[in-house]
């Protein structure tokens, strides 16, 4: 397989599968900690300032899809943590003392997090309401500061400092370097932006979905419009913050920029080439644009861009590897300008006429965009990961040193996979049992019977109790500023 040489541990595969899963699956969740609790503020401030007990419903169930993807995440998370030390002893072993350094920072915030998680889902009808709101804030910072400090984990094993490595073993960091090394301020940046531009299509493509459906109620409306609106302010951000850290990675890390541009030799007035497959040196069926790589990389067409030859052939990625990285960073690219398009779109409709697209092109697209960036999500991480191969600590430790070679990586595997689809089969129907909750008080709301019901025996007309729905109004009687 030519993923793996002759010379790699046996056990180099299965543990690169599943590390991907893992983690392929755990990125899905870290918007949702990150983001999606900021549009829940959103709402939760809105309410409050505009007495809008719509926007106080939206602040409270999406409280609730907090929790859950919390929960999940958490699950996720402590895997990842014990795979990095069951599957890759090289690198814990000689590299913790670096490595292990922003996860436990990231553990603290981690605790901060779940704290006041609790606070707040518990505060509801119970805390007065401006207490409650400020007790959100603490979620978001938290989240935004454990995010960080995982990616400056994974920026450390691109460009790794802080540390003093003598006979094999560290023997002096420096934290503040490892922490702030030089990938740091732009891969943090980039993901943080990516996982609002997840949260804001995601949850805009779900109210879109229930548009298209005839719902074109307040609820709904109000819905798409917050996360709308964040999503559409943040991706020509990230447009711009990607450019950054993609001229970042061709002045420090001229390897995976040649992956990256499927390049194999040193040149200058360099293509940019979309698509195609690289294979014997050289890029089949791409279509190049004349020098656009090299305007890209140094904004002049005599920019001289490193080709993959540059690069000792033991060291050097295989060409599926090359062929992985290079599409990887089309789709994000691709997906990143698509949505771009979509945010503009909007935008113009709300300043033209204070209003959505009438088109229901529009909601289509809307209903599809969270996938789409979930899938650019996904690419771009692909593109860090696999464009570090063959090394795990660029430069110190190759991934066929930092493996375990002891025991079946396959068997751990498969139980991961088990153990996964159980969370997510386990994540999905909860969040449809939380749906058909919201769907009946929203019927009975509609009926005029009102969160209790007015039946003979205090059910509504679907037989639902008081306490089978959630109140109208999140903050109850008695509660005020």
């Amino acid at each position: 397989m030519e993923w793996v040489l002759a010379a790699d541990p046996e056990q180099l595969w299965p543990a690169r599968e599943q590390m991907a899963f893992t983690l392929g699956f755990h990125i899905i969740l870290v918007p949702f900690g990150v983001a999606f609790t900021f549009l829940m503020l959103i709402a939760n401030y809105r309410g409050l300032k505009r007495n809008d007990e719509t926007a106080l419903l939206l602040a409270r169930r999406w409280s609730q899809v907090a929790a859950v993807l919390f929960a999940v995440g958490a699950v996720s998370g402590t895997v990842l943590s014990f795979e990095l030390g069951l599957l890759w002893p090289g690198l814990m072993g000689t590299y913790g003392a670096a490595f292990g350094i922003p996860f436990a920072i990231e553990g603290l915030f981690f605790f901060i997090e779940a704290i006041f998680v609790a606070i707040y889902i518990y505060g509801w009808n119970r805390m007065k309401p401006w207490p409650h709101f400020w007790s959100g804030v603490p979620v978001v910072l938290s989240g935004v500061g454990g995010t960080s400090s995982v990616v400056a984990a994974n920026a450390w094993m691109n460009q790794p400092a802080g540390f003093t490595l003598r006979d094999g073993q560290i023997v002096d960091v420096q934290p503040v370097q490892v922490l702030f090394n030089d990938a740091f301020w732009y891969e943090a940046l980039h993901m943080l932006l990516a996982a609002y531009m997840v949260a804001g299509f995601t949850v805009a493509g779900v109210y879109a979905v229930g548009m298209l459906r005839g719902r074109r109620d307040r609820y709904h409306r109000l819905g798409l419009l917050i996360p709308l609106t964040v999503a559409a302010l943040v991706t020509p951000v990230q447009i711009f913050v990607g450019d950054m850290a993609a001229r970042e990675v061709f002045r420090n890390e001229p390897a995976k920029f040649a992956a990256i541009e499927a390049l194999y030799r040193t040149d200058t007035h360099v293509p940019e080439v979309l698509g195609g497959w690289y294979s014997d040196n050289e890029v089949h069926y791409g279509v190049g644009i004349p020098w656009g790589a090299s305007i890209l990389s140094g904004y002049v067409p005599s920019t001289e861009i490193a080709g993959l030859e540059e690069v000792p052939p033991e060291f050097r990625p295989t060409d599926r590897a090359v062929t992985v990285v290079h599409l990887s960073f089309d789709v994000m690219v691709g997906i990143g300008m698509a949505l771009l398009a979509l945010s503009g779109w909007f935008g113009w409709a709300w300043w033209r006429r204070r209003d959505l697209p009438r088109s229901q092109w529009f909601y289509r697209c809307t209903a599809v965009s969270g996938v789409a960036a979930i899938v650019a999500l996904e690419a771009g991480w692909v593109v860090t990961e696999v464009g570090r191969q063959p090394w795990t600590v660029v430069g110190h430790l190759l991934t066929r040193d930092a493996v375990t070679t002891e025991g079946n990586i396959w068997l751990l595997f498969g139980a991961t996979v088990v153990l996964y689809a159980a969370v997510a089969i386990a994540t999905f129907s909860v969040l449809g049992l939380l749906r058909k909750r919201w769907r009946a008080a929203d019927e009975a709301e509609a009926d005029g019977a009102g969160v209790g019901g007015n039946g003979p025996d205090g059910t509504g007309p679907d037989g639902s109790r008081a306490d089978d729905v959630e109140p109208a109004v999140p903050y109850g009687p008695g509660t005020s500023s």
